[in-house]
C-alpha cells in the first residue's frame, strides 16, 4: 500500500521505537505503490477499461467474468494489476470489478495538490454500485483499498454484503504507537506528503527499492511496486497519505454490521512477529461485532504476492460465508 520516502520521523507528542516491519509499513504510506499478485501478472498487464467505462474522474473499473459481485481495491500507489492472478481465478464464478484509483500507476489525476481523497472514492465506489445494479457486492481492499472498503461499509451499509480488509487497519497511526492520535500523527502525514512532493526522481526510485523489500518477499513483486510508484503522481500521492496516515475510522466500527474478515500478515524473518502481529490486529478491530480475523505465515504486507495460494484460501472462505 505504501511506501516511497522513508517515513518522517515520528513527533515528540507519537514518540516510539518503530520496529523495522512498521517503519517499512509507514515507509510504504510514505510514498509508493502498493503491490502484490503473481509475477506474471506483473510483467504481463491485461487492458484497462470495460467496453461500457465508469465515467469518474476517481476511479475506473475493468470487470471480467460473470456471478456474484466481488470488488478488488488496490492501495496506496498500487496498480490493479496487484489483484490480477486472484481476480482471474475468481472469474470463473464471479463478476469481478476491478479498480484502479486515480493518480496511482498512471492512472490520470486532476485534483491538484489538495482537497479530500477517501471520502470522494468511497462516493464514486459507491455510486458505481448503485448505477451499474450491483447487487450488495463483496468488498475485498489491501492496505489503503482496505480502509477504503471499511468506510465503504460505513457510509453505505445498504450497499455491500461483506468487506475483506488485506493487511489493513481502521486507523493507521497506530504504526506508531498504541497512545497515537490522528493530532500527534499529523506532523508526520505532513512531513511525509511534503518528502513525496520534494524528492528527485533518482532519490524518490531509491527510497521506493529500499521500502519495498519490507513489504514483499517476492523480487517481481518488489520490481513492480516500484514501477507503480514511480507512474504516480505525486500530487496524489501527497495528498493521499496525508490523509490515511491521520484517518481513524476505529470510533465507527461498532456501527458496521456487515461481516468484516481482516487478513493480516506475519513474517518472523523481516516482517512483523506472529504474536506482535495478533495483538495490533485484534485491538484494532475489537469493536467490530461480527468479524474474522485470519493471519497469514510468512507473508510480508503484499500476501496475495508472497503467499497466493493462501490467501486464495482466505478468498473463498470469505465468499463462501
Amino acid at each position: 500500500m505504501f511506501n516511497a520516502v522513508q517515513p518522517a520521523r515520528p513527533t515528540a507528542h507519537a514518540k516510539t521505537t518503530l520496529k523495522p516491519w512498521r517503519a517499512a509499513l509507514i515507509g510504504m504510506m510514505a510514498a509508493t505503490p502498493s503491490l502484490a499478485v503473481a509475477v506474471a501478472a506483473f510483467a504481463h498487464p491485461a487492458p484497462v477499461q470495460s467496453p461500457a467505462a465508469f465515467a469518474s474522474d476517481r476511479l475506473s473499473v475493468e470487470v471480467l467474468g460473470q456471478g456474484p459481485d466481488v470488488i478488488l481495491i488496490p492501495g496506496f500507489a498500487s496498480s490493479r494489476e496487484v489483484w490480477r492472478a486472484e481476480a482471474e481465478r475468481l472469474s470463473a464464478a464471479h463478476r469481478v470489478h476491478l479498480v484502479q484509483l486515480a493518480g496511482f500507476a498512471g492512472e490520470p489525476w486532476a485534483h491538484g495538490q489538495g482537497g479530500p481523497f477517501l471520502a470522494p472514492v468511497v462516493g464514486e465506489l459507491e455510486r458505481y454500485i448503485r448505477e451499474r445494479g450491483l447487487k450488495r457486492p463483496a468488498v475485498i481492499g489491501h492496505s489503503m483499498g482496505g480502509l477504503l472498503s471499511l468506510m465503504l461499509a460505513d457510509a453505505a451499509p445498504e450497499a455491500v454484503s461483506r468487506v475483506m480488509s488485506v493487511d489493513s487497519l481502521p486507523f493507521f497511526g497506530a504504526l506508531f504507537g498504541p497512545t497515537a492520535t490522528p493530532e500527534t500523527v499529523r506532523p508526520a502525514a505532513q512531513a511525509t506528503a511534503a518528502a513525496i512532493l520534494s524528492a528527485d526522481e533518482a532519490t524518490f526510485r531509491r527510497q521506493q527499492a529500499q521500502t519495498a523489500i519490507g513489504l514483499a518477499r517476492s523480487p517481481a513483486a518488489r520490481e513492480a511496486m516500484v514501477e507503480w510508484s514511480m507512474a504516480s503522481d505525486r500530487q496524489a500521492l501527497a495528498a493521499a497519505i496525508s490523509e490515511v496516515m491521520t484517518t481513524d475510522i476505529g470510533p465507527r466500527l461498532s456501527g458496521i454490521r456487515v461481516p468484516v474478515t481482516a487478513v493480516y500478515a506475519a513474517d518472523a524473518d523481516g516482517g512483523a512477529p506472529a504474536a506482535m502481529a495478533d495483538a495490533m490486529w485484534a485491538n484494532a478491530y475489537a469493536a467490530l461485532p461480527d468479524k474474522t480475523l485470519v493471519r497469514v505465515d510468512g507473508s510480508r504486507h503484499f500476501i496475495m504476492a508472497d503467499q497466493p495460494a493462501r490467501f486464495a484460501e482466505a478468498v473463498d472462505a470469505f465468499l463462501a460465508e
